[in-house]
């Protein structure tokens, strides 16, 4: 399974449109983001490899995703500390953090010192928004990330890669490439450099956000928030594209809530409407990117 991935330009759109279409409150998909990064750190690293985790977290959005992670893994039983040295004074952020202060999550301001002591990292220093040069402190956090045996989660991107292009050819993240990435809605061009395991976390995105931006909804198994792409994928994602007539209205057939009482008489019309001579069933479904819905 392979997906197609979202730019920079258009995931600020995309959020934007889930906070008036989709009616979504910012702490909201917040929070439904920290879960997804919460379940992906479980995945990869589950308590009984060492319960220890290092949260870095910025001062935007990807930072509070990481506030917000950080409390569902204090839940789970993890042990969670955070290093947050540019703390916002917005109100949502601040909450978060006394929500963290209040289970006794501690604080610190030496990371280097803290990744001695730790069992895993969270990276969500900077999101999909990051641009230009890396300052200090965080240059040297992400030095520190790049150089370190302990295993490293990336919240949306791998901080100081360039959302479209990757890595940077110098400077700290240069030689940066985690284990794990969790891309929060969809992939981003990056993942084509990208060589660990890869998640994807979505699972609030309304099929109207989707079928706007061309995005594909992949299968998430039972309460799951996240989806694990298969190793080789990454660099076969292709950008987005807008959507093949007749493709949209299949995929409101498909994506709806009938689509469990779909049954194999239904096949020939999905023939047709993809113009395909191969024969009716799923690999008409393959040619329109349906087989997810199943």
């Amino acid at each position: 399974m392979s997906l197609r991935t979202l730019s920079a330009k258009d995931a600020t759109d995309l959020d934007k449109d889930l906070m008036s279409v989709g009616a979504f409150s910012l702490d909201q998909l917040m929070e439904l983001a920290g879960l997804s990064v919460s379940q992906a750190v479980y995945q990869v690293h589950p308590p009984e490899k060492g319960k220890r985790v290092l949260v870095a977290v910025g001062p935007g959005n990807n930072g509070g995703d990481g506030l917000v992670a950080a409390r569902h893994l204090w839940h789970y039983g993890y042990q969670p500390t955070i290093f947050y040295p540019k703390q916002s004074k917005n109100e949502l952020y601040q909450r978060l953090s006394e929500q963290l202060k209040n289970l006794g999550v501690p604080f610190t301001d030496d990371f280097e010192g803290a990744l001695k002591d730790t069992d895993h990292v969270v990276d969500s220093i900077f999101g999909f928004s990051f641009s230009g040069e890396v300052r200090e402190p965080f240059a040297a956090v992400i030095t520190a990330m790049e150089s370190t045996k302990v295993p490293v989660t990336a919240v949306d991107a791998p901080s100081s890669w360039s959302i479209e292009d990757g890595p940077p050819s110098s400077g700290p993240g240069a030689k940066f490439n985690p284990e794990n990435l969790i891309s929060l809605t969809a992939p981003k061009p990056l993942v084509s450099h990208f060589k660990g395991r890869h998640f994807v976390g979505g699972r609030f995105l309304p099929p109207s956000v989707a079928e706007k931006y061309n995005l594909d909804i992949p299968a998430y198994r039972g309460v799951d928030q996240i989806v694990e792409l298969p190793a080789g994928q990454n660099a076969k994602t292709q950008k987005s594209t807008p959507p093949v007539a007749g493709v949209s209205i299949m995929k409101k057939i498909f994506m709806g809530p009938q689509r469990e009482s779909l049954n194999a008489n239904c096949f020939p019309c999905i023939k047709h409407a993809g113009g395909s001579s191969k024969p009716a069933g799923i690999p008409a479904l393959q040619l329109l990117g349906l087989t997810y819905v199943f």
